[in-house]
């Protein structure tokens, strides 16, 4: 299979959709042959036991049990650097967002595991982050086919546009919804998101989101990656990633961690 480029992935149509309702689904982004290397890649960087990744939560911890999560993989394992700095992925995002820079926040290797799995509660990403303007969004790359049987995203469309409302916490998560009484999210329907491997969704950070419990056999396996415009600025929030940079509030999140992936393109972005 020939690998497609951002420029004919993308559609208007699927911009447009993405820039309304906070969300969107990308089909067949990666080749048979990437898919199977990835797979790879990503199982040798969970299984490494030191660099600079970071696992959220070790095997049999509460969280383990929500996600099996390893932030900044691309620091570690130069196949998987290759998928996280891909340009090709950033462009999506630009083309999605129609920002002139795309920088990287940080990837992370997701496992939903089999078993004792959890639900991901409904949840915005945005106040997670140490940004003080919204714009970021995540790419969330499915290795396996996805369904409700093994926890594919659920979305709800247009909650992007009521701004940031809480940070939830995933083992004893408050109802979002409760918070969110009375806006046009009243009248909305959550979306459920089945793909097939080597598919994607793109998401704002603001949009509520969800994933299924994972009643398999096998784990759930994902590449997201987390991008934000160039120029997004520093609220002073501690994360593993800012916290050695030295910023003040209001400093631009930038360096050898967050670099440029995509720049506007000479060619037409519709």
């Amino acid at each position: 299979m020939t690998k497609i480029s951002a420029y004919e992935l993308v559609t208007k149509e699927q911009i447009e959709f993405y820039r309304e309702y906070g969300f969107v689904q990308i089909d067949n982004v990666l080749t048979s042959d990437e898919l199977s290397e990835l797979r790879i890649y990503l199982e040798e960087v969970m299984t490494q036991t030191n660099g600079h990744g970071i696992h959220t939560d070790k095997e049999g911890g509460s969280y383990y049990k929500v996600l099996n999560q390893k932030v900044d993989v691309w620091r570690d394992h130069a196949g998987m650097a290759k998928y996280s700095l891909s340009e090709n992925f950033a462009q999506m995002a630009q083309l999605l967002t129609g920002v002139p820079s795309i920088r990287l926040y940080h990837d992370h290797a997701l496992y939903k595991m089999p078993g004792d799995s959890k639900e991901t509660p409904w949840h915005q990403d945005f106040p997670f982050w140490p940004m003080k303007e919204s714009g970021a969004l995540s790419m969330w790359l499915a290795l396996d086919d996805v369904n409700e049987n093994n926890g594919c995203m659920v979305f709800m469309p247009r909650s992007h546009k009521l701004g940031k409302v809480a940070s939830i916490d995933f083992l004893e998560p408050i109802d979002i919804f409760e918070l969110s009484k009375g806006t046009h999210i009243d009248d909305e329907k959550p979306v459920i998101v089945r793909m097939k491997a080597g598919s994607c969704t793109f998401h704002d950070g603001l949009t509520f989101h969800f994933a299924h419990a994972n009643r398999t056999s096998n784990p759930r396996r994902v590449l997201a990656v987390i991008y934000m415009p160039d120029g997004t600025k520093f609220d002073g929030k501690s994360t593993h990633v800012t916290d050695s940079y030295g910023l003040q509030i209001g400093d631009s999140i930038c360096g050898p961690r967050n670099p440029v992936l995509a720049k506007l393109s000479v060619k037409s972005v519709f």
